[in-house]
């Protein structure tokens, strides 16, 4: 085997110090990191959502038969919601639990206004890839793929986002709720579920029960803790920006009331179904 000659490994060398001269001194640039954020996010769903729409039409035989709208329901739950809760929720969970950026007394600066350029750049992500094109997609479909409860809890949360990586701000509150993402997976299969039929099967079932503890772990307890939190450190959000200190004690109220909302009929729901079971007809469609 010939030997690389010299000029082209010195060439090689050269490109890559520059590529990565380019990467650190602007894509990932203090300035600069939102906006590359933001554009690696509309890149990545429009990734998932046109392979998903691919691997589909391939090994799913019943999608070309189903209307289009039920096709687009079907690549955006798993194009948006499904991958990009896997993404932002192991982010949130290592921010809220594992990183020493919010936890380390021994770290300058209030923990209301600890930040740092991967905390931003998943916050930047998560704006695009989910809060801003799942919004546009379900105005554009609106009513079909969500009411006018989705679309608020869209938009207040988007606007909680961008505000938090635009401003370094509250990233540790952010991560909070959006490890709520958690639940949007099992909330997917449900609908996978029932569009095949199987509201009757246990895997329905045990997805109910599933989403049950889910829900009041992440969306319930998790919320309360954050308002305890923000209570212990009251004297630091008072610190930050009126807009902010709205966000955090507005938007997040909202929130938790829209989840408690929710979890209602998810309690609702899942009486229902085990009703159901118990009973000696199976016949009736129930709340999902």
């Amino acid at each position: 085997m010939k030997a690389v000659p010299k000029q082209i490994t010195m060439a090689m060398k050269s490109y890559k110090d520059q590529a990565h001269m380019l990467v650190k001194n602007y894509l990932l640039a203090d300035p600069f990191v939102p906006y590359t954020s933001i554009l690696s996010g509309m890149l990545a769903s429009k990734l998932v959502y046109d392979l998903t729409d691919l691997i589909s039409s391939f090994y799913i035989k019943t999608y070309p038969s189903i209307t289009k709208i039920q096709r687009v329901d079907w690549n955006n739950r798993l194009w948006h919601s499904t991958t990009h809760a896997i993404f932002i929720s192991t982010l949130s969970l290592y921010f809220v639990f594992l990183s020493d950026l919010f936890s380390d007394p021994k770290l300058l600066g209030l923990i209301v206004f600890r930040s740092s350029t991967l905390s931003t750049f998943g916050l930047g992500v998560s704006f695009s890839w989910y809060f801003f094109s799942d919004l546009a997609i379900t105005l554009w479909q609106y009513p079909s793929l969500g009411g006018i409860e989705y679309v608020i809890h869209h938009i207040l949360s988007g606007i909680a986002v961008a505000y938090s990586m635009f401003t370094g701000e509250a990233h540790l509150y952010t991560y909070m709720v959006l490890i709520s993402e958690v639940t949007t997976p099992e909330i997917h299969l449900r609908w996978y579920l029932d569009t095949a039929g199987m509201k009757n099967s246990i895997a329905y079932l045990i997805n109910g029960i599933v989403i049950f503890i889910g829900w009041l772990i992440e969306r319930v307890l998790l919320f309360g803790y954050m308002f305890y939190h923000v209570y212990l450190h009251y004297d630091q959000v008072m610190k930050m920006h009126t807009f902010g200190y709205i966000l955090v004690f507005g938007v997040r109220s909202a929130l938790g009331i829209l989840n408690m909302m929710r979890f209602g009929k998810i309690i609702r729901g899942l009486l229902k179904t085990l009703a159901k079971r118990g009973s000696p007809t199976k016949e009736v469609d129930g709340e999902h």
